[in-house]
């Protein structure tokens, strides 16, 4: 099998680049970069660790993902859908196995590219990615419950159950500070102009406003709002610096994370998950981004690698588990970005901020990522879907709704397996109930010959209508005719079947013709020996044909 060229979308927008894009790229890449500023650390916080490692993650993971993309305007870097995936990691294996589970899911996304095997993902249900959708933004939400209310609580576990029986043990903790700075910073955000939403040539002064307002993201608005209220007014509230003891004013030095082989060898599903959850999340991300803007569509396969070369090398900082972001993408094409120089530079600016600026993150509040992050969750989830689902077929709402389920209460692994398991089953279902075996009427039959018709595709799940049409053949009839150009498929249960078909009609004197068979059926037949079984006379163009060989039997 010939491998996958690694070939960066980077590299073929250079050639021809002109200032003209380079000016807009530039600015695309500093709007992109203001706004994931705050949901990187938002992002690591969430997840268990410190965050450094959100911002590491979208310096190097980012940068990577620009350069050696598949798409022209992807934005890479942790994602709110890892963060139950990551938390639960931490708790059941610890940072170091984290680091070492995100690199060998980084091999295997390279594996995967290399392979062609990026178009797989799309055979993901729309259903099951719905589901696990919502399930974790339910599961984000409810982690910041902590943080939203001031709760006094040490560790929050990763099970859902014990999750609400500790913010209910600790409902009486409440800090109506951290509230009141939670619920200002996700009024902000949520009221706050969004310059995806705004016209492009705003009339009238509040438009004008507004639309100047909204260069500025409502989440680094509320974030400074809030890191301002609590530097000068002295409030009594959990902060970056009363937490994690601030954020260093450089990268990490390059580590390889402890290496355990007797613990790396539990990491499979670990490693599974993380690959899995970033190859969904980067394509969907990245077919979303095609359908904005005139660019070229992007290469899943490419994608894929550098995805798994970012997170490859973002553990060797103390990064995270990165993949394509959608609100980040969406806001790089909203600001003008057209190349991979736009996500190249978002990851300068971040560097650029931690450098210079880390200092000033001691006086974050917790609450206002908090609040933040609410907003992130109740935008990440479908909810309307929900809404809509008496519309669709019940095989579609068993598996969202289980799906969903199975992701808030268990995990997003078994949700996924859950998923596809219900997908694959209700599918040879409703394909075997499209499998019909009909008399024919249309034809005029000779004395002793019965004529039916079959539809649709002979496999495994549809071959009881062949085993019980014996019983439907009347005594006295000398040949059974099976019509087949509308059976567009044959699996080798469907070939047993007619053979079994055969041999019980053969008991009886009875011949079996088969007429008028497509291409893939036919070939089947002729490879498996049946052909020679029943006898090339007996395997007809027509069922005219069929009646004439009978006729001079």
């Amino acid at each position: 099998m010939q491998l996958h060229p690694f070939r960066p979308r980077l590299l073929s927008h250079l050639r021809g680049y002109g200032r003209a894009q380079a000016v807009a790229d530039i600015g695309a890449g500093l709007t992109v970069g203001v706004v994931a500023l705050p949901l990187a650390m938002a992002f690591a916080i969430a997840s268990g660790v410190k965050p450094e490692a959100g911002l590491v993650t979208a310096i190097i993971a980012g940068f990577l993902i620009s350069a050696l993309g598949g798409s022209s305007v992807q934005i890479g870097g942790p994602a709110g859908a890892f963060i139950v995936i990551v938390y639960g990691i931490v708790e059941r294996y610890g940072l170091a196995n984290l680091l070492i589970s995100t690199m060998l899911a980084g091999v295997l996304l390279i594996a995967l590219g290399a392979l062609k095997l990026g178009a797989l993902v799309r055979y993901v249900p729309v259903s099951i990615v719905i589901g696990f959708t919502n399930g974790i933004a339910v599961l984000i939400g409810l982690s910041q419950v902590k943080d939203f209310l001031g709760l006094d609580i040490a560790k929050m576990p990763a099970d859902f159950f014990l999750q609400i029986g500790t913010l209910a043990g600790a409902l009486h903790t409440i800090n109506p500070l951290a509230v009141a700075i939670a619920g200002a910073s996700l009024a902000v955000v949520v009221l706050w102009p969004k310059s995806y939403a705004m016209p492009t040539a705003p009339v009238g002064l509040i438009a004008r406003t507004r639309r100047l307002a909204a260069h500025v993201p409502g989440t680094v608005v509320a974030l400074a709002g809030a890191t301002l209220a609590v530097t000068v007014l002295g409030l009594d509230v959990e902060t970056i610096g009363s937490r994690f003891g601030g954020i260093p004013q450089s990268l990490p030095d390059i580590a390889l994370p402890s290496f355990d082989w007797l613990t790396v060898q539990q990491l499979l599903v670990p490693t599974v998950t993380i690959a899995l959850l970033g190859a969904i999340e980067s394509l969907l991300c990245a077919r979303v981004a095609d359908t904005m803007a005139d660019i070229p569509k992007h290469d899943p396969n490419q994608e894929l690698m550098a995805q798994g070369v970012a997170n490859l090398a973002a553990p060797l900082w103390g990064g995270i588990p990165a993949t394509g972001t959608i609100a980040r993408t969406v806001t790089n094409v909203r600001a003008g970005g057209r190349t991979p120089v736009a996500g190249m530079v978002h990851a300068a600016t971040l560097l650029t901020v931690m450098l210079v600026a880390a200092p000033l993150a001691m006086n974050v509040p917790l609450a206002s990522l908090a609040g933040i992050l609410m907003f992130v969750a109740w935008n990440m989830g479908e909810w309307h879907e929900f809404v809509r689902l008496r519309r669709f077929h019940p095989t579609y709402r068993a598996i969202l709704v289980g799906t969903f389920a199975t992701t808030v209460i268990f995990d997003l692994t078994v949700a996924v397996q859950l998923g596809l398991v219900l997908a694959c089953v209700f599918f040879i279902w409703r394909m075997g109930q499209l499998f019909r075996v009909e008399p024919a009427t249309k034809h005029p039959l000779p004395p002793g010959v019965v004529v039916f018709e079959l539809y649709g595709s002979l496999f495994f799940g549809a071959v009881g209508k062949i085993e019980a049409l014996p019983p439907r053949v009347a005594e006295g009839t000398r040949a059974v005719v099976l019509e087949m150009h509308r059976l567009v498929l044959l699996d080798s249960s469907g070939l047993d079947a007619l053979q079994q078909l055969h041999r019980a009609l053969t008991k009886r004197d009875i011949a079996l013709v088969l007429a008028h068979v497509n291409e893939q059926p036919l070939a089947l037949v002729r490879s498996s020996g049946f052909e020679a079984e029943l006898g090339p006379e007996n395997v007809v163009p027509t069922v005219g044909d069929a009646f004439g060989g009978l006729d001079n039997r």
